[in-house]
């Protein structure tokens, strides 16, 4: 008798890294009362090149999470890193009432950037990069699509 042999198919590895940006508990006041949700924000990203950025809100933290991932490898736009690992000039754009200005770097200056911006950049695969926030505001969503907005330019100049 021959012994069968059973192929295992693993399911193939995600090879995009997301991280949570923010959780927030939003309400809507109804005439029947408050109704609580959860609005998450996910970057999605490969360190090659490839950036996503998601927003869902969902009747619990997990449910807001999956959709907001969902969302942002929808979304997903390839960001010009060049061979130093950073870009090509220097680009600012406005989202709202953020304003975001990205500067390239030396090989080896490292990123210097904070926030939102950094988690951006980390998952984009830029390297060497020097940003700063110019606005006042602290709003990690206005940031986050500020600094998209400033890939999108840099994408469309070259």
């Amino acid at each position: 008798m021959m012994k069968k042999e059973y192929k295992q198919f693993n399911k193939p590895q995600d090879e995009f890294e997301s991280k949570l940006l923010d959780l927030t508990r939003v309400t809507r006041v109804t005439a029947g009362g408050k109704q609580l949700r959860f609005r998450a924000i996910i970057v999605v990203g490969d360190r090659k090149g490839k950036i996503g950025l998601g927003v869902s809100k969902g009747l619990d933290v997990s449910q807001a999470i999956e959709k907001a991932t969902r969302t942002a490898k929808k979304n997903l736009m390839d960001v010009p890193v060049n061979k130093e690992g950073t870009i090509d000039h220097e680009v600012e754009a406005k989202f709202g009432p953020s304003v975001i200005l990205l500067k390239p770097q030396k090989s080896g200056r490292g990123l210097v950037a904070g926030g939102t911006v950094r988690t951006l950049c980390q998952l984009a695969g830029i390297q060497n990069i020097s940003s700063k926030i110019l606005s006042r505001t602290s709003n990690k969503l206005n940031n986050a699509k500020a600094t998209i907005k400033a890939f999108e330019l840099l994408a469309k100049q070259i």
